[in-house]
């Protein structure tokens, strides 16, 4: 009964481990879990007041499907304060997160059978939405040894006629990668010269630990004019439940994003998109506080993680995420409730330090890499060094 185009899609492997850490959890079992991609911290006051003002002010019909103007003004001036990027509110949408502006992405860009080059290790959901409109996602490896920075020369050797799109995630979900100034210039003469469109996911924008952030749209006018520049609240601000994503960039295709989203979802919460405009327009001393203790964490989970045997980590640049080399592992055997088995793969990792650790992360495999398993470390530094003492203990009882 379902369609084709469901056969071969993945669920959220993020989402998965979430769900299965909730159910142990809901059963009396003490799971730390490294899995969510989302800020422990509360969405801060002053965004929450905004929304309780704008409730009481009316504001809880439907809205313009792109958004109130408001809101695409104040991304306007995000993008102009942050970023030194000239937007007009025409030139932005709005939309239920930032996976729901990909999404529109795909379906008003991607024909079947077109190509979109995904440097990897990826986001699971790049390749699975590509896929669901029938186009072709041609992932391209980046090395760990570079810190998994962008190859732009194995991008070019990618290319096919039917390529139509690059798709960046700088600062990188999983790996943390920040990519190099050099780098995504040479992306940028790349798409300027072949005629690609670049969506870049800047997602983690506000989470940049070494050097300063690069919109790759800011590298001149050619660029900027074939780029998508993504972004959210969600990180940023601990927003993830408000749904508020955004996106500016060509306004022909900004336009068609918009038909789209009107056929699907009209417009993102009224009440969650005043609340975004205070996020965006206030002040930002929330947002570096939460960047600063991130930092901190990110250097006691990797140092932790290089101090286990068979494990090691770089030092990612951004995010909140490590992408922890687990292949030191591969062929060390555990006796699990259903005998005795083998770590061949990042899912049986996973499954090891699940049951024996009671830790759970996220397996690399769906992300392009099985070598590796993703640690989110947006969590407590006692729940971190917990955890990191666990997964040490567990590696002693392997065989």
């Amino acid at each position: 009964m379902l369609a084709d185009r469901l056969k071969t899609l993945a669920p959220s492997s993020t989402l998965a481990v979430q769900a299965k850490a909730r159910e142990l959890r809901r059963r009396g079992v003490d799971v730390i879990s490294f899995g969510a991609g989302e800020p422990d911290f509360d969405t801060p006051e002053r965004i929450k007041d905004a929304a309780i003002q704008a409730m009481r002010q009316g504001h809880t019909k439907y809205t313009e499907v792109g958004g109130v103007p408001e809101l695409r003004a104040a991304v306007c001036g995000k993008f102009k304060r942050d970023n030194g990027l000239a937007y007009e509110p025409a030139d932005v949408l709005i939309s239920c997160g930032a996976k729901h502006t990909l999404f529109n992405m795909v379906v008003a860009l991607l024909n079947p059978g077109d190509e979109v080059l995904v440097p990897s290790p990826f986001w699971v959901s790049y390749p699975e939405q590509a896929r669901l409109v029938g186009a072709v996602p041609v992932a391209v490896p980046t090395q760990e040894r570079t810190g998994f920075d962008l190859d732009p020369e194995r991008l070019r050797a990618a290319l096919t006629p039917r390529t139509k799109a690059i798709i960046l995630n700088s600062p990188n979900n999983p790996t943390g990668a920040v990519f190099s100034p050099a780098a995504l210039a040479a992306v940028a003469a790349l798409a300027v010269e072949r005629k690609l469109l670049v969506v870049s996911d800047e997602c983690y924008e506000a989470l940049t630990f070494e050097g300063r952030h690069v919109s790759i749209a800011g590298l001149g006018p050619e660029i900027q004019a074939r780029t998508l520049t993504i972004n959210t609240c969600s990180k940023a601000y601990a927003m993830t439940g408000w749904r508020i994503g955004f996106a500016a960039g060509p306004r022909e295709l900004i336009r068609a994003m918009t038909d789209v989203q009107s056929q699907v979802t009209s417009n993102p919460s009224s009440v969650a998109q005043w609340a975004a405009v205070e996020a965006l327009a206030g002040p930002q001393d929330d947002v570096a506080k939460m960047a600063g203790e991130f930092d901190r964490r990110r250097h006691l989970i990797v140092q932790g993680l290089n101090t286990l045997p068979g494990v090691s980590c770089v030092m990612p640049k951004g995010a909140f995420y490590a992408f922890a080399n687990v292949s030191g592992l591969f062929g060390r055997a555990w006796r699990s409730a259903e005998g005795l088995k083998i770590l061949k793969g990042s899912l049986d990792v996973t499954a090891f330090l699940l049951e024996e650790a009671k830790v759970a992360v996220v397996p690399g495999v769906d992300f392009g890499s099985d070598d590796h398993v993703r640690l989110s470390y947006a969590t407590s530094a006692a729940l971190i060094s917990d955890g990191l003492s666990r997964m040490a203990a567990a590696l002693t009882r392997l065989a």
